[in-house]
């Protein structure tokens, strides 16, 4: 195949790709990009095992797989997210909205993924990626106790990433890439704690630009060390702001409006160990710059409203760890068999929590497996359940940004669950 054929193969896959970035994503930051790297909780993911997935953590990683080669991945999020008011919770909440719970408010979702890379000579590599890298879509009963805190919640991004990477020598490969991606989002809240109350609508979307970058250490064989950063991508977000009623000074009606957010950076390391032919282990540490989201006003744009604050998001969140180790056992040619663990510090807390997002510290357990039809093609299955873990419940009060007059106390019962598959072929 000559390297003509061979471009004209990946614009194709790029565009099979991206014609698959229609799906919404569940939870906001969406690490299930890869199924190879799922199937042990991305342990060593920057160091090259999750496949040429990697190159969404460390575009390096690509130096590592010769020729040319692509893979298309789907999961499926399962999460459930269940809140009910406890004590503390101001009594005209409970009066007007009773105390049952929300429910399940989590919404199933399908996360699609892709990559392709090529070696255009025996020390460079080129690379296409699609990732949905933020996400989130929950939806809360239309008349409930909590309802002037939060409706719907949706949050979609789709990121466009081609990337290059450089074996420098046999202990050394660099790589880095371009970002461009879209952000939507679209949040509701009742309008007054009174059943059938009006809501409040804000809406806007954007394209942002950013960047990737990493490297890879060979020091010894079958001893990789990877370090991959994904930038900053500020967004600036125009959409409207639709009022269901009067919101003083602001009649109801529909205004344009603007907002300027800026999504975190990330630092993610990965070692990958060989203990023997047949078996590897991995780690990996994951650092995610979530303090960056803090408090975003959101301004007018036109007539009157023009350059006047009309209502701020305010999230204050903190930064976000995570650790994982896996282990990787090839049983034959065909079949190799993974599983890990992981640990992750929310950036969210009893301090900051609110009803559109409830997250909090959580436990990853990993299982998945790979089998090899052939030299050329591969199938990855994955399944992940994540356990939450610490101090869940819910406390909005004048401590908390989120607090609009009201308290609302809660317990959270939240879960997810994650299975994802992937093809891979080597041409």
């Amino acid at each position: 195949m000559n390297m003509t054929s061979r471009m004209n193969i990946l614009l194709l896959g790029a565009a099979t790709i991206l014609t698959a970035g229609s799906a919404s994503a569940g939870s906001f930051g969406l690490r299930e990009q890869s199924a190879l790297g799922q199937g042990q909780a991305f342990a060593g993911a920057a160091a090259g095992q999750a496949g040429i997935g990697s190159m969404y953590w460390n575009p390096a990683t690509m130096a590592a797989f010769e020729g040319f080669q692509v893979e298309a991945d789907i999961s499926g999020i399962f999460p459930y997210s269940d809140i009910t008011p406890t004590s503390g919770t101001a009594p005209a909440l409970l009066l007007l909205g009773g105390t049952g719970s929300t429910g399940d408010m989590g919404m199933d979702a399908v996360l699609p993924a892709g990559y392709a890379s090529y070696q255009i000579t025996p020390d460079v590599w080129i690379g296409l990626g699609f990732n949905a890298p933020f996400g989130l879509k929950t939806k809360n009963p239309f008349n409930y106790s909590g309802q002037i805190y939060a409706r719907t919640s949706e949050v979609v991004s789709y990121d466009i990433n081609p990337t290059i990477a450089w074996k420098v020598n046999d202990w050394l490969a660099i790589g880095g890439g371009i970002e461009a991606m879209y952000f939507e989002t679209r949040l509701t809240q009742a309008m007054s704690p009174f059943p059938n109350a009006p809501s409040a609508e804000l809406q806007g979307d954007s394209w942002g630009v950013g960047f990737n970058l990493g490297f890879t250490l060979t020091p010894m064989e079958g001893t990789v060390i990877g370090v991959g950063y994904r930038s900053q991508i500020k967004q600036s977000l125009d959409g409207t702001l639709d009022l269901g009623a009067m919101m003083a000074p602001l009649p109801a009606g529909s205004y344009p409006v603007t907002t300027d957010i800026t999504l975190p950076d990330q630092i993610t390391v990965g070692l990958s160990q060989k203990i023997t032919d047949q078996l590897t282990l991995n780690a990996g540490f994951e650092w995610t710059h979530w303090s960056v989201f803090d408090e975003f006003p959101v301004y007018g744009t036109a007539g009157f409203t023009k350059g006047m604050q009309l209502t701020d998001l305010p999230f204050e969140y903190d930064d976000g760890y995570y650790v994982s180790v896996g282990l990787e056992y090839a049983w034959n040619e065909k079949f190799t068999v993974r599983g890990g663990l992981g640990y992750e510090w929310s950036p969210i807390s009893v301090t900051n929590r609110d009803l559109r997002l409830p997250d909090s510290d959580r436990i990853h357990a990993a299982v998945g497996g790979t089998y090899n039809w052939n030299d050329k093609l591969s199938l990855d299955l994955a399944y992940e359940h994540i356990f939450t873990t610490g101090d869940t419940n819910i406390q909005i009060d004048a401590n908390n940004p989120h607090y609009a007059g009201l308290a609302f106390f809660g317990d959270v019962d939240a879960h997810v669950d994650i299975v994802s598959a992937s093809l891979r072929y080597r041409f």
